[in-house]
């Protein structure tokens, strides 16, 4: 059955630490009850699988799909032989069915998002231009602006925005 579910996301500079607000907010969101899944957009050419291993040797034969099964896990490798990336949409029909699907990334995608902003690194805010982006989360106050702002340190507060936005509370 594939993901029908609310999507929540959070976008970002590199380096703002997008991934390390979603790692505290994912034990909380599960905590409460709640199922979750994570999408994470990659901007440069990553690999799951390393060199010499079986599967990684099926996909450089030629295998379009490489499915690795364990007792404890399973992965599907898709191999894009093409220039064509899959959007944010196409990719979430592939998800099973969960309560909350976190996407990191795909910053231009209309979804709700929670803007994460690390002042040193320079670069401007992404919400005066993104109607999508429904709070902020920083690691210093920021004055002015027109959606609610987190410390990024309060996860209980984004937790419980994120609830609110996708109708769990």
């Amino acid at each position: 059955m594939a993901h029908r579910g609310p999507v929540f996301g959070f976008a970002g500079w590199s380096g703002s630490g997008k991934t390390t607000l979603i790692e505290k907010l994912l034990p909380v969101l599960i905590g409460r009850g709640l199922r979750v899944s994570t999408l994470k957009h990659a901007h440069k050419d990553f690999d799951v699988d390393r060199p010499g291993k079986d599967s990684w040797r099926h996909r450089q034969a030629g295998a379009a799909e490489v499915m690795v099964s364990s007792p404890k896990r399973w992965a599907l490798i898709h191999e894009m032989r093409g220039p064509t990336e899959l959007t944010m949409a196409d990719l979430l029909a592939r998800m099973s069915a969960v309560d909350l699907v976190i996407v990191e990334g795909f910053k231009r995608d209309p979804i709700p998002k929670i803007e994460v902003h690390r002042v040193a690194l320079g670069k401007p805010l992404l919400a005066p231009d993104d109607p999508d982006i429904v709070a902020i989360a920083s690691d210093v106050p920021i004055a002015g602006l027109a959606v609610p702002r987190f410390d990024w340190n309060d996860i209980t507060a984004i937790a419980d925005f994120v609830e609110k936005i996708i109708g769990r509370r």
